[in-house]
């Protein structure tokens, strides 16, 4: 049994980037910010919070060997790869990139007005590089029912997408004051990310961009507020 561990990380002890056209905020070690105590949380690597001025975005690159997830709060981004998919991602839309033996993309902010939030999630896979592949799936009217929501896991239950890890990544929003729960695993670890508003989790007030790590506990307690939206990662 592990013992009962509840750590915050507040948003303004992140890591962060502005390259003028992107700011990015990092959860964990990413590119120029590194710090040896924050690495990443079980087979969590990335989460990165990032703005993208209108008409800016990531030229084509590389990746491998990563399950990547983008998650958008406001704005719309234009997806191309290797292997010639394109697509626009929307508020309440995910996007899975499995990158496997290796795949190239670019991301653009779709409009010359707007600006682009989102979040970048980065999961370790379980095994060696599978080939690469990408999914797109639109949550839009599952969220407005203020209930838990699959997004990802390693089943591809309850309507989600399938990852190459044993874990699943839940989004709840609020539109009204709600009290939710979820059990965890006794050898599982939970991350709660807070994209939006304020939430109580465990007696703790997370606001946005504050994440909350817990191990040890079997039930966890949510409270949230109008306007909330958080995403739950429960991990192996």
């Amino acid at each position: 049994m592990i013992d009962a561990m509840k750590t915050l990380r507040k948003s303004e002890s992140r890591g962060g980037a502005d390259h003028g056209w992107l700011k990015a905020r990092h959860s964990f070690s990413f590119a120029g910010y590194f710090d040896p105590r924050h690495m990443g949380f079980r087979s969590l690597r990335v989460i990165n919070e990032d703005r993208v001025a209108p008409g800016a975005g990531f030229p084509m690159h590389a990746h491998r060997d990563m399950e990547i997830l983008t998650w958008m709060l406001a704005g719309e981004l234009e997806h191309r790869d290797s292997l010639g998919n394109g697509s626009v991602i929307r508020v309440g839309e995910l996007q899975y990139m499995c990158a496997g033996t290796g795949v190239r993309h670019s991301e653009f902010n779709h409009s010359n007005t707007a600006g682009v939030h989102l979040l970048q999630i980065w999961i370790l896979p379980d095994g060696p590089a599978r080939a690469p592949r990408h999914e797109q799936r639109d949550f839009r009217l599952a969220l407005a029912r203020n209930d838990w929501i699959l997004l990802a896991s390693g089943t591809g239950s309850e309507g989600s997408i399938t990852i190459h890890q044993d874990a699943c990544v839940w989004a709840l929003k609020a539109d009204d004051d709600l009290l939710r729960t979820r059990e965890l695993g006794s050898r599982r670890g939970a991350w709660i990310q807070c994209a939006r508003g304020s939430i109580e989790v465990q007696g703790t007030i997370l606001s946005a961009g504050d994440a909350l790590c817990i191990e040890g506990e079997r039930e966890i307690q949510f409270r949230g507020a109008r306007e909330s939206e958080i995403l739950y990662f429960d991990l192996a």
